[in-house]
C-alpha cells in the first residue's frame, strides 16, 4: 500500500464526506461509505433527506440573492461541490462573494482545492461553537463586507451542538455580527419525524462512535427559538419539502421518516 492508500485507509468518517456521500459526491473515503452506509441501514430515507436539505439551501440562496444579498458565510459547509452556494447566489450577482466554514481540516483543503483562482470565494477551518474566532478570521474579513447585508447559512449543522442552549447562543452570536438586511437560512433534523419510528438515538450513536461530531434532532418549537430576533420569511419554518419564499403551508404532518424543519429569517 502506498502512503496516499495508507493515509486514506487511516481516515476517520466526518460529518462532511458522509453528507457528500449521500448526494453521491465523490469527496469521500472508505470510512466515510462505511458510516453512511451504517445509517442508511437504519435508515434508508437519509439519502432523500439529504436531497431535500440541498434543494431547500438552493431556494434559500437563491431568494436572498433576489433579495439583493451578494455575500455569503456558509457554516458547516462541508465540501462545496454540487449547487454550491457560491454557484447559486452568482446566478443573480456575477461577483457575489462567499466564505465557507467547515471545522474538517480535509473538508476544508478540498474545498481550497475546488476554489482555487476564484478571488470572491474561499474556504477556511473554523468551529461554529467558537463564533468570535470565525468572525475574527481574517480570510473571512477580508472576503465578507459587514456594512453590507450578509446571508449566513445554518444548512444541516446545528444538529451537531447537542445542548440547546449552546446551539440557541451561538445562533444569537452570529445574528448579532450581521448588519440589518441580513439573512439567515436554517435546516435541522426534525424529531417529529424520527420519533415515528423512537429511533433517533441510533443516527446520534453512529455519528459518535464514528465521526467527531455527535448529532441529535430538535422540534419545530425549538428550531423556531433559533430564529429569536429575526423576522422570519414566509411561510415560517415549515418542512424543507414544503418551503417556497411566499407560500401559505398550514399542514405540519411530517412529510415521512427523516423529515427536516427549515426556515428563513431576516434581521430587520
Amino acid at each position: 500500500m502506498n502512503d496516499n492508500s495508507s493515509r486514506t485507509a487511516r481516515k476517520a468518517a466526518t460529518a462532511a464526506r458522509m453528507y457528500d456521500y449521500y448526494l453521491g459526491g465523490i469527496h469521500n473515503f472508505d470510512a466515510d461509505r462505511r458510516a453512511a452506509e451504517a445509517v442508511i441501514a437504519q435508515f434508508p430515507f437519509i439519502r432523500d433527506a439529504a436531497r431535500a436539505n440541498r434543494a431547500f439551501v438552493v431556494n434559500a440562496v437563491q431568494h436572498v440573492a433576489s433579495a439583493g444579498v451578494r455575500q455569503f458565510l456558509d457554516l458547516g459547509s462541508g465540501i462545496p461541490t454540487v449547487d454550491n452556494v457560491h454557484a447559486i447566489a452568482r446566478r443573480s450577482h456575477r461577483d457575489a462573494r462567499v466564505v465557507y466554514v467547515d471545522i474538517d481540516p480535509d473538508a476544508v483543503a478540498e474545498s481550497m482545492d475546488i476554489l482555487d483562482g476564484d478571488e470572491h470565494a474561499v474556504a477556511v477551518r473554523g468551529d461554529v461553537q467558537d463564533p468570535r474566532a470565525v468572525l475574527g478570521h481574517p480570510e473571512l474579513r477580508r472576503t465578507l463586507d459587514f456594512s453590507e447585508p450578509i446571508g449566513l447559512v445554518l444548512a444541516a449543522v446545528l444538529h451537531f451542538i447537542p445542548d440547546h442552549e449552546a446551539a440557541d447562543g451561538v445562533v444569537a452570536e452570529f445574528v448579532a455580527a450581521l448588519p440589518k438586511g441580513s439573512f439567515v437560512v436554517l435546516s435541522h433534523t426534525a424529531t417529529e419525524s424520527f420519533s415515528l419510528i423512537d429511533q433517533s438515538t441510533i443516527t446520534e450513536n453512529i455519528y459518535q462512535r464514528r465521526t467527531s461530531t455527535p448529532g441529535t434532532v430538535r422540534t419545530r418549537e425549538q428550531v423556531e427559538q433559533l430564529f429569536a430576533g429575526l423576522e422570519l420569511v414566509d411561510p415560517g419554518v415549515v418542512w424543507a419539502q414544503q418551503w417556497q419564499a411566499g407560500a401559505e403551508v398550514a399542514d405540519t404532518t411530517p412529510p415521512g421518516l427523516g423529515g427536516i424543519w427549515v426556515g428563513v429569517g431576516c434581521k430587520v
